[in-house]
């Protein structure tokens, strides 16, 4: 009898992949496929639910290709998807009713603006785990009852389903088991009380919708349902999917940090530091607290960080401020100067995240002269994320009692040895990088695995494949502690400008 094959989905905000596995937790098939996202109006930003749907379906046609195997083989899969952009659709066909709202999406503000007057708006952080923003899932569906009379018609009728990606992928190319997720996405949503490990009624209220409509949480490793893949010869087959989880724990599982104090940066479209803590939630002030993942009756919890956008400004001065023309140009504009000459780039797109929690904040770049050139604004860049990721990491240790000693990093342009050698010299400690690049759907491949039965326990898994390039701190630490206190004046620049 063959061996079975596992298949592992990464449903991103960037793009879809999907990656088969053997039995030995090597990759046999990888598939892609980009994925557009759609700007009505400035500061609304929105994703097709059939264009999600259709990259997934084509990404694992590609990967069952690049495996040579047969749909039938495939044993389970897993699913990680990007947090915050949901999706919502009709029970009665499965059929989306609008547009995703992404986490990118400002359009929530007014209604931010409001929430901050309901009386039990301090309870927020300590129930949810981190303060509201305007990327919440939560605060779109407050906006989509207001102004989408579908969504409102959908709710009053009870036919109205919520999700992640992870379920619409479920609802539009396969068949769920019931309206569920992973704990780690629901509490994502920013509508679940994570320690009373349950809905906030109180903000279920507020919000205006029903719980009915939203998934039931359930641990990391359940019985979701089916998915239906398709090779290119058009042979399908309906694959269990035995396990689900958000793309930032997915990360940080397919690193193998699993031990409190391991952590873990993943660079996409944002940068997200995490640091896995065991089985205990802290109370934080600072630095949002979230379910990694529940296996057997342990439900585990990690320390989550985001920087400001990364991948969303790189494209921004790819192809707004047209600085390069590929991606690839990044690296080399930015290793053709020695520093940033003082510049200093605070992408604050889309506001300032943790530890500033400034949403008002704006892009700022500082310090330009005459002699300055697009290498030393590439620079800036790269920099911006190091002092990003030391703030983070000191507020961190200022917070718990937890000393991060070296960080694993994946993702966008962690791909770069220039951005990484930045890192580690601006937050002082060694940087690794892995030569495999997926470890994300890896991770979702794995945790299927462990559901489908291929693996009994963590502790059986195979390592990550490949190895890792360690990046050793080489800045003298005066240097580094002033280039960080410029970076905290720009911050405080940017954080003032909307409010003056």
């Amino acid at each position: 009898m063959p061996q079975p094959y596992l298949l592992g989905i990464d449903q991103g905000t960037s793009g879809s992949k999907a990656i088969i596995l053997d039995q030995e937790g090597n990759v046999a098939g990888f598939g892609y496929r980009l994925l557009k996202c759609i700007y009505p109006q400035p500061g609304r930003v929105e994703q097709d639910p059939q264009a999600v749907a259709q990259g997934v379906s084509d990404a694992i046609t590609e990967a069952i290709s690049q495996a040579g195997c047969r749909p039938d083989e495939i044993a389970a899969c897993g699913i990680t998807s990007q947090r915050n952009t949901e999706f919502a659709w009709d029970k009665r066909n499965g059929r989306a009713l609008n547009n995703a709202i992404t986490w990118q999406d400002l359009r929530t503000i007014p209604i931010l603006e409001e929430l901050e007057r309901w009386p039990l708006a301090p309870e927020a952080r300590f129930r949810l785990g981190y303060s509201p923003g305007t990327y919440m899932s939560a605060l779109h569906l407050a906006w989509r009852l207001r102004h989408q009379p579908e969504i409102r018609s959908a709710a009053e009728s009870g036919d109205l389903r919520l999700g992640l990606s992870a379920a619409w992928l479920l609802t539009a190319l396969g068949r769920p088991s019931g309206h569920c997720t992973d704990t780690s996405l629901v509490q994502a949503m920013g509508l679940y009380d994570f320690r009373a490990h349950q809905y906030w009624p109180e903000w279920l209220a507020w919000v205006g919708i029903d719980e009915e409509a939203l998934p039931q949480a359930v641990p990391t490793i359940s019985d979701f349902g089916t998915l239906r893949v398709t090779a290119a010869n058009g042979r399908g087959a309906d694959v269990p999917v035995k396990a689900m989880i958000g793309d930032q724990q997915s990360a940080l599982f397919g690193q193998g940090c699993r031990q409190p104090g391991d952590a873990e940066c993943t660079h996409g479209t944002a940068s997200y530091v995490k640091v896995f803590l065991g089985n205990q939630a802290p109370e934080e002030e600072k630095i949002n607290v979230y379910y990694a993942w529940h296996l057997g009756d342990k439900q585990t919890y990690c320390l989550e960080a985001p920087t400001t956008v990364t991948g969303a400004a790189i494209r921004w001065m790819r192809d707004n401020a047209r600085l390069f023309d590929r991606y690839e140009e990044l690296d080399a504009l930015a290793s053709s100067v020695s520093d940033a000459g003082g510049v200093v780039f605070v992408p604050a797109f889309t506001g300032l995240d943790v530890p500033y929690n400034i949403p008002s904040a704006r892009a700022t770049l500082l310090g330009l002269t005459l002699g300055h050139d697009r290498g030393h604004v590439a620079r800036a860049f790269f920099e911006s994320i190091g002092y990003q990721i030391r703030a983070i990491l000191e507020t961190i240790t200022r917070e718990t009692d937890l000393q991060v000693k070296r960080l694993l990093v994946g993702g966008g342009v962690s791909s770069s040895d220039q951005a990484c050698q930045i890192q580690a010299d601006l937050i002082g400690i060694p940087v690794l990088r892995p030569t495999f690049a997926e470890t994300t759907a890896w991770a979702a491949g794995l945790l299927a695995g462990l559901g489908a039965g291929v693996w009994s326990s963590p502790h059986e898994l195979p390592p990550l494949p490949g190895s890792h390039t360690c990046f050793e701190p080489a800045m003298k630490s005066a240097k580094r502690d002033d280039g960080f206190h410029r970076w905290q004046r720009a911050i405080s620049l940017a954080a003032r400008w909307e409010s003056e």
